[in-house]
This record gives C-alpha cells, sequence and structure tokens, in this order.
C-alpha cells in the first residue's frame, strides 16, 4: 500500500515535468493506476480483517473522489491539444 500511495504522487509530478501532453497524460493514466491498485489494497485488507471497515472505508472514498480528479484533469488536457 505505501508503494501505491506514493507512487501516484510520484506519477503526477513526473508528467508535469514532460514536454509533451500525451506524456502528461500517460502518467497521469499511471498514476490512476496505482490509485486503482491501492484502493484494491485497501479492500483485500479490509476483508480479510488486516483494517476496520471504519477506517478503510474514508480512505477508499478519498481514492474515489481523487480518481475522479485525474479522469477530469486527463479529459482535460487531451481536449485542450
Amino acid at each position: 500500500m505505501c508503494r501505491a500511495s506514493v507512487s501516484i504522487p510520484s506519477n503526477i509530478a513526473e508528467g508535469f515535468e514532460r514536454e509533451s501532453e500525451k506524456e502528461k497524460v500517460r502518467f497521469l493514466i499511471i498514476a490512476k493506476g496505482s490509485l486503482g491498485e491501492l484502493k484494491t489494497q485497501l479492500m483485500i485488507a479490509t476483508e480479510v480483517a488486516y483494517i476496520s471497515k471504519e477506517d478503510s472505508l474514508p480512505i477508499i472514498d478519498e481514492c474515489e473522489l481523487i480518481g475522479k480528479m485525474l479522469g477530469g484533469l486527463i479529459r482535460t488536457i487531451k481536449n485542450c491539444s
């Protein structure tokens, strides 16, 4: 979970340091994939009682919100280029 969660902002930052819009979008998509990975790991951790549902649900909700924001940013960059 730590690796996936660090990968999200790292890929966003790396994408915005790239020259082309296509590369920016590519790294945002990778970040979104890492977000999905984190969300899945949280669900599994909850299912196997590694963490409580009360602790995981707010984080999963935040993952969904961040995923929507990343999706919107990806669409915006694609539409502007």
